[in-house]
């Protein structure tokens, strides 16, 4: 794409629209949507064991690298900085995912080929000709204001002046909902009406909340697919209209779980976790620590500061109720780029249980992000952020004083969050699922039996319709 935002004419090749339905697995499939389900009856429907960990980072750079995280290095959510000693989560740039992502495979047998990638993860400091991704902005007062980062610049201007601020707070944290999923499929007609690419990424992450909240089989439920059948079947039309095809994906689906299963803290109670005081509550110390676990859903990635020490971590480990294994990095991955990011164990939870980051093991000295929702700062992925502390009597009321605070600039923390880990009722991140709960592909015209493999069905799309 020119700097302009010209896109060469695309009469000769039949353009191609990927909808990543988060969430969406075979048991989604019926009479809460009817417009998937018929999708599925005239184009065909197919699951597969999700890639491992089953988790969007890594999931999304399988497909978007047709390769494992032995390659593309994405071994998770987050992982352990080694040389920092510092967790990191949900980072943006499209840096670190290695390899030859799918729009560049294509630009080479059609260089005038153009992507737009509209919020699929890792979309900053990429080379995609159209990119649109949350990002707020952190200013030096310690607040932060919720917008959008685009590619290029200018788009994010002018999107947002069509179709108003990107609702921020429905992408998550307790109003969690359909609104961000309807502005972003709003982004996506509107980059098709403006800028015809090739190939469109749509993420649509709403089914994640209500699945992690309520379990895959609670009534609640039905809403939520109702409400994402219809944002579907109205991109569906649009597309249509236009001749260009639809392909429907998922990362993984969404299994039912009870039990949380706290790793830092049995790593703590056998001297492997370090602890320090910071104001009266607990930190982790990872310079300090033996042993730290870093969660992220139902599987775990433990490093282990002493190499000579790895066996003994691992038996401790395989002791703790609920986890079903424990593997060393090279049972996993060839050596590389993810055994620098990943731990030297990796832990998987046992069907119905899930990991948390907790650490601490008094509420009252839980560190301040704990009840907040700070995606960047927990050493670990935190899904009771989708809750409002049930513990509090009015929530909206303390919310709203918040918020007056800030608009006064005052600093105050938002702490509405519930250290209750068993409130979540559903997650995801195991490979060996029951086929109801696995990934799904609709529309493919090739064997779909693996994350990879749709990369692979994009690159013959291509090349099919291609002159």
């Amino acid at each position: 794409m020119a700097e302009s935002g010209k896109i060469t004419d695309t009469a000769d090749v039949q353009r191609l629209t990927v909808l990543n339905i988060v969430g969406l697995s075979p048991r989604h499939i019926g009479a809460h949507t009817p417009r998937l389900r018929a999708f599925a009856y005239e184009h065909g429907l197919q699951s597969f064991a999700p890639a491992f960990p089953a988790v969007t980072c890594t999931a999304q750079s399988h497909m978007l690298t047709g390769s494992d995280a032995s390659t593309h290095g994405i071994v998770a959510n987050g992982w352990l900085d080694r040389e920092n000693a510092e967790v990191r989560f949900w980072k943006q740039s499209n840096r670190l995912v290695y390899g030859q992502k799918i729009w560049h495979v294509l630009r080479k047998s059609n260089p005038d080929f153009t992507c737009a990638n509209l919020f699929w993860w890792y979309n900053m400091a990429t080379d995609a000709d159209i990119a649109i991704t949350p990002r707020p902005l952190y200013l030096a007062d310690g607040k932060k204001s919720f917008d959008i980062h685009t590619q290029p610049m200018a788009l994010r201007e002018s999107i947002k002046a069509d179709l108003g601020e990107f609702p921020f707070p429905s992408f998550w944290g307790p109003a969690a909902g359909i609104a961000c999923s309807q502005w972003i499929a709003r982004s996506a007609r509107w980059t098709e009406e403006k800028h015809q690419p090739h190939l469109s990424l749509v993420y649509l992450p709403h089914l994640d909340y209500g699945l992690q909240k309520f379990g895959p089989d609670a009534p609640e439920i039905a809403q939520e697919l109702r409400d994402i059948d219809a944002v579907f079947g109205d991109l569906l039309d649009f597309y249509n209209a236009r001749n260009v095809r639809v392909l429907v994906v998922s990362e993984y689906g969404i299994s039912a779980v009870h039990t949380p299963i706290h790793l830092n803290r049995s790593l703590r109670r056998a001297g492997l976790l370090s602890i320090k005081d910071e104001l009266g509550r607990d930190g982790i110390d990872p310079f300090g620590s033996t042993a730290l676990a870093v969660a992220d859903h139902q599987v775990a990635h433990v490093y282990v500061k002493d190499p000579a020490r790895i066996d003994e971590v691992k038996a401790l480990l395989e002791a703790v109720a609920g986890v079903e294994k424990v593997q060393y990095a090279h049972e996993l991955w060839k050596p590389g780029i993810a055994h620098e990011r990943g731990g030297d164990l990796i832990c998987t939870a046992a069907a119905g249980h899930w990991f948390t980051y907790y650490f601490w093991e008094d509420d009252d000295r839980a560190p301040d992000y704990a009840r907040t929702v700070d995606i960047h700062r927990k050493p670990g992925y935190d899904p009771a952020e989708l809750f409002l502390d049930p513990n509090i009597s009015m929530p909206r009321l303390k919310i709203a004083a918040f918020l007056l605070k800030k608009k006064l600039g005052l600093r105050s923390l938002m702490e509405v969050i519930p250290l209750d880990a068993s409130l979540v009722k559903g997650s995801h991140g195991r490979s060996d699922v029951p086929s109801a709960d696995q990934a799904l592909c609709l529309g493919a015209s090739h064997p779909i039996t693996r994350a990879e493999d749709i990369f692979e069905e994009m690159q013959s799309h291509f090349k099919d319709t291609n002159p």
